[in-house]
């Protein structure tokens, strides 16, 4: 017999998720959309889903309001060093905070995670007077270190670490191993789905950053992708085709990293909310 209440429930659920999918959609397809057409079309009413005419110029037109490539190459060089760096940091806590019990461990974990509650904009006017006294200011140094820490990837990784046997443990360090050596060759190895997870979440943060790059980097030569596209929005009118075609190619580094990390992201995910 079919249960009508249950029925009724998973429609109601499917046509939530289904609306929730057209709104997430629509504006991406859009930016594609737009991305090849010509600036008149791109704002013509009523909107054509699909451009009457692709029109690739729209890519060669960015480099004449920024140098493209540099800003992408610091774009690549500035996430792919934070991302790597955030992952080892995370996952050295995290392997801290789940393996090694010591007195205070919860209370000192517990203020780690309130860290997560207080927002970058409090924090950023004395991180940039402390940046300032090191000379940090408008260098590649300056751009990398506040992203190498992460309460959120900590977290994370710890959730799964948790879910780790610790007869494993054990039996290495009856055979003589170290905490580094159980770390290196116990535990990353089997945290490769959330640590490929925290890449995606990492990298993914450091490459869509604004408001820090736009704070403390002052020259050209080390300015990144999303600086780079807010030039594309003037006081009086915004180049709308050019700057969608902007968009897309900003969006290929991440896309190529989930492509490379997706066989792991759901199992991360899962894993990790398994135990607490």
């Amino acid at each position: 017999m079919i249960d009508k209440n249950a029925l009724l429930r998973d429609m109601i659920t499917h046509l939530i998720l289904l609306v929730a999918v057209v709104i997430l959609t629509v504006p991406f397809i859009w930016m594609l959309s737009g991305a090849f057409k010509d600036t008149l079309e791109v704002v013509k009413l009523p909107p054509r889903f699909l451009p009457s005419k692709y029109n690739f110029d729209n890519f060669k037109e960015i480099g004449k309001y920024f140098p493209m490539g540099r800003f992408l190459l610091n774009s690549i060089f500035v996430s792919v060093v934070t991302s790597f760096l955030q992952v080892l940091i995370c996952a050295m806590s995290a392997f801290v905070f789940a393996k090694i019990r010591f007195r205070g461990s919860g209370f000192l974990f517990m203020l780690f995670m309130i860290t997560m509650m207080i927002p970058f904009q409090v924090t950023m006017t004395p991180l940039y007077v402390l940046f300032q006294k090191f000379n940090l200011i408008d260098t590649y140094l300056g751009l990398i270190l506040p992203g190498i820490f992460s309460a959120y990837g900590t977290f994370l990784l710890r959730q799964h670490m948790l879910t780790i046997p610790n007869v494993l443990l054990e039996a290495a360090f009856i055979d003589g191993a170290s905490y580094i050596r159980v770390f290196a060759k116990l535990i990353l190895p089997l945290s490769k789905p959330a640590l490929a997870t925290l890449v995606i979440f990492a990298f993914m943060g450091c490459w869509n950053n604004f408001l820090w790059p736009l704070i403390i980097i002052n020259s050209n030569e080390l300015m990144t992708l999303p600086l780079g596209l807010s030039m594309l929005t003037g006081r009086w009118a915004t180049v709308w085709n050019v700057l969608m075609a902007g968009n897309v190619i900003s969006f290929i580094p991440i896309f190529v990293v989930y492509l490379f990390a997706q066989k792991y992201f759901i199992r991360g995910i899962t894993m990790s909310g398994v135990k607490g």
